[in-house]
Formats: C-alpha cells, structure tokens, sequence
C-alpha cells in the first residue's frame, strides 16, 4: 500500500493472515493499517459493539501467541497490550462498525482473500485424497514418490514479519 488512499489487494492480504487456535485470523494491527485507521480506534469501535464480536468472531492473543508470530513485547518497542485476533466472521462485523467507503472495500477484498484460501486449501485435501487412493492401490515400490508429493504439498510455513511490513508486491 504507497499511501491511505490505496486499497490493498487480496493477494497482499493473503500475506498478513495467520493461523491460530486452528482458525485464520488477521490481527488488529494490520487490519487498522487495511483500514487506514490507528488501532485504537479499531479497538474502540469494537468495544463501543460488543454485541456484534463474541469469542468465535475476536478473540485476544495470549502472551506465547504474540511471541509465535514475532511481535515484540512491550518493553522491547512493542504495544503495551496483547493484540486482538479477528476471523473471517468478525472481519464482516468490521464494516458495520468501521462506516465508509473503504471500509467496504476493504472487506470485499479481506472476503476474497479468505475465499480463495479456503480454495487452495480444498483443492489441497482433494489432491492429498487422491494420492492415498493411489498409494493404497500400487505397492510399495512407489511409497518414496508419494511421501516426496506429500512433502511438496505441505503448507509453506508463513513468513514472520513485523507489524505494518509492507510487502514488497503491495501496490
């Protein structure tokens, strides 16, 4: 993103989600930065509708999960309190609290972004599924190329990056 004005692309986004507790969620920090807000405005717009955020939408990281994805403590330069962790649920709740125009693009593109992880992700399943068709079907003469595709269609481990890292594709 070069200025407040821009909207990040899905691909960009894409970059800034994170899996926790078995969920992929964008952090407050980076959905502020999407948003062209300061955190702490996110922040109290949230807590003004508490209604509208319960555990399955938000939920506050605890102190090993801000270390897991390389956030600073707060002695150390970073924020005093734990950040916030939004789901694709809580992210749609967003934009009714976050009025404006960008706040509506920005979520159709945080949406598109979710769908096509969940894509990749589905279509990742279907072809793990085949493989072990295939294994069970051949003998074990072939178990060394099945374990070598298996290890190709492992998830890459995302990178670690500060908050606010503007990734060098980002328009």
């Amino acid at each position: 993103m070069t200025d407040s004005t821009s909207i990040i692309s899905a691909d960009a986004i894409e970059l800034t989600i994170l899996e926790l507790r078995g969920l992929r969620v964008l952090l407050d920090a980076d959905l502020a930065r999407m948003y062209a807000v300061e955190t702490r405005a996110l922040l109290q717009a949230v807590r003004r509708n508490p209604e509208r955020f319960s555990e399955d939408f938000m939920f506050q990281l605890t102190e090993q999960e801000r270390n897991a994805v390389g956030l600073k403590p707060a002695g150390r330069g970073g924020r005093r309190g734990l950040p916030f962790a939004f789901t694709q649920e809580g992210v749609a709740m967003l934009s009714s609290v976050l009025r404006g125009e960008r706040a509506v693009e920005v979520n159709v593109q945080i949406m598109r972004a979710f769908v096509r992880m969940k894509a990749m992700l589905a279509s990742r399943t279907e072809l793990a599924n085949r493989i072990d068709e295939l294994e069970a079907r051949y003998d074990s003469q072939f178990g060394v190329i099945f374990d070598a595709i298996r290890q190709l269609m492992a998830p890459p481990n995302p990178p670690k990056h500060p908050v606010g890292f503007v990734h060098p594709k980002d328009p």
